[in-house]
């Protein structure tokens, strides 16, 4: 079961302006910036092998599937499900993807997924070499959902399934039987948040298909401007319209305006249209753009936009846009410890601790987000101050790489949060269909509450659902592997999809010892 965690604010403020003294400081810095080269007498090494990663981070998502699977589909133990979704209000809504371990389409946390997976691939999809194809599958088995999603105008389907019923059963999503309940927004329920983030998501990935299918990419991007008019013109939370449905599950806390940003920073960057750049300019303070909100996941995406938006003034020189850098860089000297600005928490062993439910969100979005704003900062051959310490894009990077190792196993369990990587990693994850038999061993229908005696045996899943991250450990390193802990034991796809750019990144840049 997947409960909504509450969202909370991290102060921090930063100078963005050097003083005459820094100027020399801040170049000598600059310097120093980038990536050390791949000299033959100076390889870099990492225990961990990122490649192996990556590839398994990306097989999670065909795990993760509902409808009519593939031929190619190569997590063999999960079958078709799904195929009358949307029959309910005469639509096909067959396709997309379980947000974790439930069987309920959750549209919210899908387009996230998609946003983060496409923007995954436009920073770092050249470095990801044989995996980029699959990454791209996974992005496209999203979008193919979410037009159908969309298809009507003025419509946004939002959810199939009834979370309440599916989570009185514990049953595989090929057996399911519980009420398969569709729920929109429209302009008399309106669903600002859930309607800007799809149109986030079908804007990011039209930039990933651009080259290589450009009739899709132009029917995604198509479809993000309609849904974007659509999200900005009737305004109001789902979470107040559709709120027995949708709450605690995936509530909105942060509010809508965070996603109006975002949509039209991931519509600016897809289409340069300049009316995208004149609402960003025009609205930005209301948005909340400068606002001290440090947590990044599916319900928040300021500082997602805050540093995506800072590539348009670091890289492109859109001046307008020059607060941006300023917003971004408080919320980098929020996260570094022993910087004066610092407010993050860090457990013994040195992961990112934000919250009790489903931490391990926040450590790959954030892990995301260091490598892609240090990827920036070098572009633009320039820093980050704060307070007057000196932040270069490399201190960026090892602080990602510290968090990436951490989850891969370099922490005091020696525990690898990714299933399937690594000599020892969960056994017993909250998931109906990796933990119930699979068809190919048990034909016969597995009944919604008979499914409770696997739930709460002790034996290990029968199913791996290889490269699924799960919660992750308490704030004091301590992880039980309990099935019943879904806060710590549950996986999900906004956990995996900005992790795979933080991978591609390392694997690029790593070499295995």
């Amino acid at each position: 079961m997947k409960m909504k965690m509450k969202m909370t604010k991290y102060f921090s403020s930063a100078s963005t302006t050097t003083t005459a003294g820094l100027v020399l400081l801040l170049f000598s810095a600059a310097a120093a910036a980038y990536p050390l080269p791949h000299h033959r007498h100076h390889p870099r090494f990492a225990s961990h092998n990122y490649k192996d990663a990556l590839t398994k981070s990306i097989l999670f998502f065909e795990g993760q599937r509902s409808g009519k699977l593939p031929p190619n589909q190569r997590i063999t133990w999960r079958r078709n499900s799904g195929l009358s979704d949307g029959s309910a209000m005469h639509v096909d809504l067959v396709g997309g993807y379980y947000d974790a371990g439930d069987n309920v389409k959750f549209g919210f946390p899908m387009a996230f997924t998609t946003t983060m997976l496409s923007w995954s691939v436009i920073e770092f999809g050249g470095l990801m070499k044989g995996e980029l194809q699959n990454a791209k599958e996974a992005i496209r088995w999203a979008t193919d959902y979410l037009l159908k999603a969309t298809a009507q105008p003025g419509t946004v389907y939002v959810q199939v399934g009834n979370a309440n019923r599916d989570h009185a059963c514990w049953e595989r999503p090929e057996d399911m039987d519980t009420p398969r309940s569709v729920f929109k927004v429209d302009q008399n329920t309106p669903g600002t948040e859930v309607a800007a983030e799809t149109a986030a998501a079908l804007a990011a990935a039209s930039l990933v298909f651009r080259r290589s299918d450009p009739t899709y990419s132009n029917t995604l991007v198509k479809r993000a401007i309609s849904v974007f008019a659509f999200a900005d013109k009737y305004r109001g939370s789902y979470s107040n319209g559709l709120r027995p449905f949708v709450c605690p599950f995936y509530c909105s806390f942060s509010g809508y305006q965070d996603e109006l940003l975002w949509g039209a920073a991931w519509l600016h960057r897809a289409t340069k249209n300049p009316t995208y750049l004149r609402y960003i300019q025009v609205n930005g303070q209301t948005l909340g753009a400068d606002e001290t909100d440090n947590t990044f996941g599916w319900d928040n995406k300021h500082v997602g936009a805050r540093i995506l938006l800072s590539k348009a003034f670091l890289v492109q020189k859109v001046q307008s846009l020059h607060d941006y850098k300023g917003h971004a860089d408080n919320y980098i000297c929020s996260l570094i410890p022993g910087t004066p600005f610092s407010q993050a928490q860090y457990t013994p062993g040195g992961l990112l601790f934000k919250m009790s439910d489903s931490n391990m969100q926040y450590v790959t979005s954030t892990s995301f987000l260091l490598v892609t704003y240090a990827k920036y900062l070098t572009q633009a051959h320039t820093v980050v101050n704060c307070g007057g310490t000196v932040i270069t894009p490399r201190r960026l990077r090892t602080i990602a790489k510290k968090q990436v190792d951490y989850l891969l196993g370099d922490n005091p369990l020696k525990m690898s949060y990714m299933v399937g990587y690594g000599p020892r990693y969960p056994q017993r994850i909250h998931h109906r269909g990796s933990s119930l038999p699979s068809i190919a061993s048990h034909p016969a229908k597995i009944q919604c509450s008979s499914g409770f005696s696997f739930m709460n045996s002790k034996s290990p899943n029968p199913n791996i659902l290889v490269g699924a991250i799960v919660g992750g450990p308490d704030k004091q390193d301590r992880f039980a592997d309990q099935r019943s802990d879904y806060e710590k034991s549950e996986p999900a796809t906004y956990i995996n999809a900005p992790f795979v750019g933080a991978l591609a990144y390392l694997a690029h840049s790593f070499r295995q010892l």
